[in-house]
């Protein structure tokens, strides 16, 4: 769903910073064989991920939803010297291609791959975090927000992407639809929870940004 133009879109995308070389090809891969590549965060939300991530120059960042690395890798730019980046997805059979462009970027030592239950493996990191990114199953944000914020450092950012949904935020809830209706219930835990403060940037799908107090 386009919350703007497609004509726009472009406008803004070819006005933003251009992808590294490297994030172009793993997105031509991704797409050629890897199912939903529209998953894939993609040029102007990578470059946004970037920037934030530059701004914040965090030293530990945490990813909840690795997908093919692409997203890591843009966060990544933003690490501290000495930082870390620790990404988990519950799919092992894309772990492969996360690996070969983990190894082929800059930052090969300072990612680390988790395969597994993130609610699981979270706790086990024993690591405060400057920077985390939820972009995984949406029937568990609530669960890895209240998981996360005792885990922040203060001042902390989350980032929280898909939170428009296509646009089913706006639209009576279906019987059976579990995820719209958390996303719901997660938007406003987020804006009303005292521990943060949150900003909803309508880009892309939606993606919130959330700084712990």
């Amino acid at each position: 769903m386009h919350f703007i133009s497609e004509d726009l879109e472009n406008y803004v995308a070819n006005h933003s910073q251009q992808e590294p070389e490297l994030l172009v090809k793993l997105n031509k891969e991704t797409h050629q064989k890897i199912l939903q590549p529209r998953m894939l965060s993609g040029h102007f939300q990578g470059r946004v991920l970037s920037m934030l991530s530059k701004i914040i120059n965090p030293k530990t960042i945490l990813e909840i939803g690795t997908y093919t690395g692409y997203a890591a890798l843009c966060l990544a730019e933003g690490l501290q010297e000495n930082g870390t980046l620790d990404t988990i997805d519950i799919n092992e059979e894309l772990e492969e291609i996360q690996q070969k462009y983990f190894d082929l970027s800059p930052y090969s030592n300072q990612i680390f791959q988790h395969i597994g239950d993130a609610i699981e493996i979270i706790p086990t990191l024993n690591k405060k975090f400057d920077l985390v990114f939820i972009d995984a199953d949406k029937e568990n944000y609530i669960n890895y927000f209240y998981l996360i914020v005792p885990l922040m450092n203060k001042g902390g950012i989350i980032l929280s992407d898909n939170v428009l949904w296509s646009g089913k935020v706006l639209e009576e809830v279906k019987a059976n639809d579990k995820s719209t209706q958390i996303l719901l219930d997660y938007n406003r835990i987020i804006n009303e929870d005292e521990r943060v403060e949150t900003v909803l940037l309508p880009i892309r799908d939606g993606l919130t940004v959330t700084r712990v107090k």
